[in-house]
């Protein structure tokens, strides 16, 4: 009996051409915030670049600055224009090899360190239905905490988050697609791996 065939795409730079927090930032609260907003954790970025600072430290520390006290459902609302409004930034190759398995009925996933709640209506334009990703706290007033909720999803969590969705490894075949370290542990776990073949 064939095993089920999962196909594993990264978001930012694999399916998209750019990295969509630093857009979904520029678009949410524009040129200037976002100039004056990275200014500001300029020396934590520096930090990161020299590895003596964590990136999901940095993440959340910049998600938080730029979205901490906003109601999830405006959040939301943001998402949705968001992808409605940068549908140019999705790959065409991407696109057409999802739409390929898709047409196989394989079971596909996106597994990203970006914000599950912006990635959704970007996935359900691709018909996308399974998210793995970094999600975010909200309060008991459905108002942003500016944490996530989960661990960021990048490296090792990847494969971590993966095997809660999908635990029983020997009963499927992994193809995994990817353009950063950020994915090389989803590589070394997957049955085949295409670094940047959709660019």
């Amino acid at each position: 009996m064939e095993k089920k065939h999962i196909i594993a795409f990264d978001f930012d730079g694999t399916i998209t051409t750019k990295d969509t927090l630093l857009e979904f930032i520029k678009f949410s609260k524009g040129q200037i915030k976002f100039i004056f907003g990275f200014l500001l954790f300029s020396p934590l970025l520096i930090a990161y670049k020299l590895k003596i600072y964590s990136n999901w430290k940095l993440k959340q520390q910049i998600f938080s600055y730029f979205f901490k006290g906003m109601s999830l459902s405006a959040f939301n609302e943001i998402c949705e224009d968001f992808a409605g409004n940068n549908q140019h930034i999705i790959r065409p190759k991407a696109m057409k090899q999802i739409n390929e398995y898709l047409k196989q009925n394989f079971e596909i996933i996106i597994i990203s360190a970006s914000i599950k709640n912006w990635i959704i209506p970007f996935a359900n334009r691709l018909r996308i239905n399974n998210i793995i990703s970094t999600e975010i706290e909200i309060n008991d007033h459905n108002v942003l905490t500016g944490k996530f909720s989960t661990f960021n999803c990048y490296g090792k969590e990847k494969v971590n988050r993966l095997l809660k969705d999908y635990p029983d490894r020997e009963n499927y075949y992994l193809i995994a697609f990817g353009d950063s370290e950020g994915d090389r542990e989803l590589f070394n776990f997957a049955n085949e791996k295409y670094y940047r073949a959709l660019e």
